[in-house]
């Protein structure tokens, strides 16, 4: 890992993804593992390449990123949300408002509902009421 580089961290759900980036070609590692390996699909793909398409710097940064929590939808999400972060640090003034118009920067707040206590087993449920 090279001594200057750029780390923010994104969020989403439960899922908490600690980019570091700088200047290279190689492919970015995710907990140790190459990022195709580690999101398989199109979809992924699509989803953690969005922020570099937009600042037209793909294949520019390389990186590693630690990944913990929630699913792996909520976990490409997170890691959008760093690398796009990651990116204002970088270049602040060309980056900052393409980013903040794709909505890679805003946090997305939506989290679980807490279950509440006997109503049965989720949010929302309540309990059969019996008729008479």
């Amino acid at each position: 890992m090279p001594k200057e580089f750029f780390s923010a961290i994104g969020r989403r759900k439960t899922a908490i993804a600690r980019v570091r980036i700088w200047p290279g070609k190689q492919e970015l590692l995710i907990n140790g593992k190459p990022i195709s390996t580690y999101f398989k699909g199109e979809t992924f793909k699509k989803i953690y390449q969005a922020p570099f398409i937009v600042t037209e710097t793909l294949g520019q940064y390389t990186g590693s990123i630690k990944i913990a929590g929630s699913g792996l939808m909520s976990q490409a999400h997170a890691l959008v949300h760093g690398i796009a972060r990651a990116l204002v640090k970088v270049n602040s003034d060309q980056y900052k408002q393409i980013l903040r118009d794709k909505g890679f920067i805003t946090r997305d707040s939506r989290m679980k509902e807490t279950r509440k206590a006997g109503q049965g087993g989720r949010a929302r449920a309540k309990k059969q009421s019996p008729k008479r």
